[in-house]
């Protein structure tokens, strides 16, 4: 009798501690098993160097959202960056859409500056007004080979 309740309680805790690696995987590895609670909104940008999937979206340094997807467009040759936004977020249509390096050799991330329209954008809309990451390395090579200006 007693190894029988010894199993059982054995079995309750493996199955308490096999929950708790679940919790911990969806919350550590930012999964969202209900992605349906974000919309979608899209970006065209000449590069976007160093921008991963899972990627950080913030206003104001507050994030609201991720880069879910990455993709080229063929027929104009720029990167499409789409992103998930919390609902609670209003984006209006006049938002620029910028890609910052937190630190020097950070992580890339996504930082959007509202405007003063009261138009918002709606699930699947493009954001018009964005700007592209500045490549170290080539300012760099500007400044010590001399064509960084001030000539």
């Amino acid at each position: 009798m007693k190894r029988e309740v010894a199993e059982f309680l054995v079995g309750v805790f493996v199955l308490a501690g096999l929950l708790c690696v679940g919790y911990l995987s969806i919350k550590l590895g930012k999964l969202d098993v209900m992605a349906s609670d974000y919309y979608t909104l899209k970006a065209r940008f000449i590069s976007v160097a160093g921008v991963k999937k899972g990627a950080s979206v913030q206003i104001s340094g507050i994030q609201v959202g991720r880069v879910t997807k990455l993709t080229l467009d063929m027929e104009d040759q720029v990167a499409v960056v789409e992103m998930q936004i919390d609902p609670s977020i209003q984006v209006g249509d006049d938002v620029i859409a910028s890609i910052k390096t937190s630190g020097l050799i950070g992580d890339r991330y996504v930082v959007l500056t509202p405007g003063g329209s009261l138009d918002y954008l709606k699930d699947g809309d493009f954001i018009t007004e964005t700007e592209s990451p500045t490549d170290l390395t080539d300012l760099i090579g500007k400044y010590a080979f001399g064509g960084a200006g001030g000539d």
